[in-house]
């Protein structure tokens, strides 16, 4: 096959516009003429030519530079390699291993993927810029014949099984085929074009780019205006969407998720009324009409006149259902929490009680930190107990919780005397074994706990129980105390 019909599928047409919404700014580029004549100044095409072939040569011939491998090197010991596997904690596919390979970031590696990719993204170019011009009117027969053919599918969804056949046909098979077979020249009398007889002119081939070519470049300009229409439309999007959606209007929120809500149902019962047929001819015109720059200018000139007016009224309309039917000062809410007051005895079974610690655990004689031979974790003081993370105090101070038993059978805690009088003490039982000892047979299994009026003998830990209100924190006054 001849190389001569080798070419590269690249937008040699206008560049990639770049979007701009209204009210954004964008960082100002440099004055295209003088940063073309600084770079006459410090080199000139010739020589910067020269030195690219020679990086190139030298790169081929010994691979990639020392620079390279070290700033690689460098990258890897501070971008930490992570697979999906321990990120997400599964375990190794050994299967796609064999056949798919996860390169962890490499500086050279990226650039070599990057010239790959840029001498072969022409073609998506091609396509966008003929999808701008076709949509934009330029070639007003090729616009209705679009609109045409979206009539036909939007009327008979069938046919969306014969478009990528038929494109096949008329934008691949029978262009190939006319490179192969070539009209006649002008200078040549002929009457009709012949499609017979043998081949007249190789086939085309399509290659990448040639690096340092001006398809080469344009690609780079095009990849470069795409990136920039990306981030704009991104923001766009975000900045239209997130506001609504992320419930920071928590009654704006709320109504959108109502209704939607309500068309999910609605759409879920009598979504097969619907003529979408009718429906989808409505948009495809209305979106491919609404391209036409009269028609943009007639938009644009009477929208403070004739679309503005009705905007402002379905906002004053949305405003005041939202006021009358969307109720969001419902009172926060709150819960009950509990610490537990720890006293230790000194000085033998005989000896006084000492305050220990307030812990968020009873510390009984079977929880696992006593049975591990630890010390209770809390706080000494009881200022010093603080509400959980995101709540707040709603009672002024602790309150004695006098239903002792009641947690103690909630908790299943054994080896320990209840106080159902006085000050509510739950004590240890003298000698830990009572606690785990089971009941002898013929006799009936007892609680695990013992009722007692404080004045018998007890073990080494008594406590008991408090409890405070907490309601949760909004996001003001989290902020504010973070302030």
């Amino acid at each position: 096959m001849d190389d001569n019909r080798a070419d590269a599928i690249v937008n040699r047409d206008e560049p990639v516009p770049v979007i701009a919404f209204p009210g954004t700014t964008r960082s100002p580029s440099p004055d295209p003429e003088s940063k073309r004549s600084r770079l006459r100044e410090s080199i000139s095409n010739s020589k910067l030519k020269e030195k690219l072939q020679d990086g190139a040569a030298s790169r081929s011939e010994t691979g990639f530079s020392l620079q390279d491998r070290l700033l690689t090197k460098l990258l890897q010991q501070v971008i930490p390699t992570e697979s999906i596997e321990e990120v997400l904690d599964l375990p190794p596919d050994k299967r796609s291993s064999k056949y798919i390979g996860r390169p962890g970031f490499s500086i050279p590696l990226m650039t070599n993927n990057f010239r790959r990719f840029n001498s072969r993204i022409g073609i998506v170019f091609v396509f966008q810029t003929r999808l701008i011009r076709l949509l934009t009117w330029r070639n007003p027969i090729h616009t209705l014949s679009l609109l045409a053919v979206c009539t036909f599918v939007c009327l008979d969804p069938y046919l969306l099984a014969v478009l990528p056949i038929a494109a096949a046909l008329l934008f691949v098979m029978v262009p190939a085929y006319l490179i192969r077979h070539p009209a006649p020249p002008p200078t040549i009398a002929h009457s009709s074009y012949s499609i017979n007889g043998p081949p007249l002119a190789p086939a085309k081939t399509i290659k990448p780019a040639a690096e340092m070519s001006k398809d080469f470049f344009r690609n780079m300009r095009d990849l470069q205006n795409s990136m920039d229409d990306f981030s704009t439309v991104h923001d766009g999007v975000l900045k239209v969407i997130t506001p609504p959606t992320n419930f920071s209007n928590e009654a704006l929120s709320s109504t959108i998720f109502l209704f939607l809500f309500v068309s999910t149902c609605t759409l879920f019962i009598a979504s097969h009324l619907l003529p979408w047929r009718l429906i989808s001819l409505f948009f495809c015109w209305a979106s491919i009409t609404l391209g036409h720059p009269s028609i943009q200018r007639f938009v644009l000139n009477n929208r403070e006149s004739h679309l503005r007016p009705h905007e402002r009224k379905a906002q004053s309309w949305l405003d005041d259902w939202i006021a009358r039917d969307i109720v969001l000062d419902e009172p926060p809410e709150t819960r009950e929490v509990e610490i537990y007051e720890l006293q230790r005895r000194r000085g033998g079974r005989q000896g006084e009680w000492e305050s220990w610690i307030f812990s968020p655990n009873p510390y009984d004689p079977l929880s696992p930190q006593r049975i591990a031979g630890e010390r209770p974790k809390g706080t000494r003081f009881f200022e010093d107990v603080c509400a959980p993370k995101g709540w707040e105090w709603g009672d002024k101070k602790w309150i004695l919780d006098l239903a002792s038993r009641e947690w103690v059978e909630e908790r299943m805690v054994q080896g320990v005397e209840v106080e159902v009088e006085g000050e509510r003490w739950v004590t240890d039982l003298v000698g830990d074994d009572e606690a785990s000892s089971t009941p002898k047979k013929g006799k009936k299994p007892s609680p695990g706990w013992e009722e007692s009026d404080g004045r018998g003998p007890s073990g080494t830990w008594r406590r008991r129980r408090w409890i405070r209100t907490v309601r949760r924190k909004g996001v003001s006054s989290i902020s504010e105390k973070e302030s």
